[in-house]
Order: C-alpha cells, then sequence, then structure tokens
C-alpha cells in the first residue's frame, strides 16, 4: 500500500491505528496527500512532576502529524525516518481537552522532506508548533 493508503485504513478502521496512540491518545481524522488531522487529548498520564502536561505529549503529537503528513505523500515500499523536529511550545498543553494536531508537507524531494505541524484547540488558539525533516528512505538506496 501507498502511505495514503495505509494511513487512510487505519482512519476507516480497516487496519488497526499504531499502539503509540494507546500511551499518546491520539486519533487519526483527516488524512490527505500531504496533509493530516489528528485529534488528541492529554489525560493524568501525561503529568510531569509539578502537575503540568509533560512537554513529550506535544513532542509526540507533533513527531506524528509532520511525519504522517510525510508518509501519506509516499508510494508502496518507501519509508521515511525523523531527521529532526524542532518544537516551539506557545503555552501549557491543557488536561482533559480535546486539541487538534495538523500536520502538513512544505517540500518533499527524492531524498528529504520537509513538514510542519500545530496543536491547536478548537477556537484556534496554538499550543506548539513544529517543523520536521524527514529521511526518505526508498528499497536499494
Amino acid at each position: 500500500m501507498s502511505g495514503l493508503e495505509l494511513l487512510s485504513a487505519m482512519v476507516d478502521g480497516v487496519l488497526a491505528p499504531p499502539s503509540i496512540s494507546e500511551t499518546i491518545p491520539m486519533k487519526m481524522d483527516v488524512i490527505e496527500k500531504g496533509n493530516v488531522k489528528f485529534i488528541v487529548k492529554a489525560d493524568s498520564r501525561h503529568l510531569n512532576p509539578v502537575g503540568g502536561v509533560h512537554g513529550g505529549f506535544a513532542a509526540t503529537v507533533l513527531d506524528s502529524v509532520t511525519g504522517c503528513a510525510v508518509h501519506s505523500t509516499l508510494d508502496a515500499g518507501v519509508g521515511f525516518g525523523t531527521v529532526d523536529l524542532n518544537i516551539k511550545m506557545m503555552r501549557p498543553i491543557p488536561i482533559n481537552t480535546q486539541l487538534f494536531a495538523v500536520g502538513r508537507v512544505i517540500n518533499i524531494s527524492r531524498n528529504l522532506a520537509v513538514s510542519e505541524g500545530d496543536i491547536k484547540d478548537a477556537e484556534g488558539k496554538i499550543y506548539a508548533h513544529a517543523t520536521c525533516t524527514c529521511s526518505i528512505i526508498r528499497p536499494n538506496s
């Protein structure tokens, strides 16, 4: 399957979601070529020692949406790996609040892809933003 076909099969329930979505509640909502949208919600499992949502929650979500945006553009048998993930936290992620994470491809070449993503609430308030560089892994290359 192409990346788009694989991710779409997960959205449609034909394939199981990745196991990371059990640890970090993420539900794929929209999958299009080069664009994805997830519904996410931090809960009591994601708190740091001072009681706020750990930054790793946003980092994992943003790595997922930026990576899936890239994956949605790839042909069958072609993979990718995150090389660089740069995250800016704008404000604390709220606990037990539905948020939306989007990822979109900015540029893709034979060997590298650059994507970006953000986490926002229903009113459009941004909580975190990321840019991501991925290495494209082609068979026999």
